[in-house]
């Protein structure tokens, strides 16, 4: 193999890709400025540095009261998220995987039925749903909420766990299938292991998506104390319109989280997601 040349295409594309990094960190860095400045800074000089942050901000915006407060919303978000994560996991791998090793016409037929779920928009079953959830009180709970993003969920689920299944060798489950261990175990302490980096990507995904969903918790949980961040922000800057130092330094705080997620598991994310797609 030969050695790395610097050409001018190479710099030219490092110079690219440093402006389109500043581009896309334009709108964080406004989001940053403008929650640490006072409401006089924010309409006199929106753009300029904050040379006196006001970190009180993020602590009035956390302390507003609302249904429900930023703070509790939080929680919401963090139960909510957590729980959908974790039984989408355990629900789309194990289906991928039996769907996977079965190999038959019915389980060809059922993983492109799932393939048809991620098609179809969810907006279709989005009354009968409401319909169903409300006459088994589960609207406004937590376990509503988690049922149905785990469901929405579930399709995408499939689809990358059975493109990364796809690329393990049969090996390991023929020997442990060997020594006496059932499928169910097989799976549990041989094959769950081994999905260690598309575990990563499917997490990342399912929390990216429900905690930053709007529209679900706006029909499912609205006028609840189970509200999520997105529907409490809303409510937020109906609230203090006038005040964007504070709504910004709400949405700064809606989001810290998941970008630190992010910043967690972003090479198990890349590795998971090459390695599905491969499949």
């Amino acid at each position: 193999m030969g050695a790395f040349r610097y050409t001018r295409r190479t710099y030219v594309r490092e110079v690219a890709l440093m402006i389109t990094a500043v581009i896309f960190c334009i709108p964080l860095y406004l989001l940053i400025s403008i929650s640490l400045k006072t409401s006089s800074q924010v309409y006199t000089s929106p753009l300029s540095l904050p040379l006196h942050p006001h970190f009180s901000n993020y602590a009035s915006a956390w302390s507003k009261s609302g249904n429900p407060g930023i703070g509790r919303a939080m929680r919401n978000s963090a139960i909510i998220t957590a729980g959908s994560v974790a039984l989408v996991i355990g629900v789309g791998s194990l289906a991928a995987y039996v769907l996977v090793r079965r190999g038959s016409k019915l389980a060809t037929s059922l993983y492109i039925l799932f393939l048809v779920g991620i098609i179809l928009p969810f907006q279709l079953a989005i009354i009968p749903v409401y319909v169903q959830m409300r006459n088994l009180h589960l609207t406004g709970t937590y376990l509503g909420a988690i049922v149905l993003y785990a469901g929405l969920l579930t399709p995408l689920t499939v689809f990358l766990y059975a493109g990364f299944i796809r690329t393990l060798p049969r090996e390991y489950e023929e020997a442990a299938q060997v020594d006496g261990a059932g499928q169910i175990r097989t799976f549990l302490r041989v094959v769950f292991p081994l999905l260690r980096p598309i575990t990563a990507t499917v997490a990342l995904l399912a929390a990216l998506l429900v905690w930053n969903d709007f529209f679900l918790s706006l029909v499912y949980l609205s006028g609840s104390k189970n509200a999520t961040l997105p529907v409490a922000v809303y409510s937020f800057a109906g609230e203090y319109l006038s005040q964007w130092q504070l709504l910004y330094a709400g949405v700064a705080i809606s989001i810290a989280p998941m970008i630190l997620f992010f910043l967690v598991a972003q090479k198990q994310f890349i590795r998971g997601f090459s390695g599905g797609l491969k499949g």
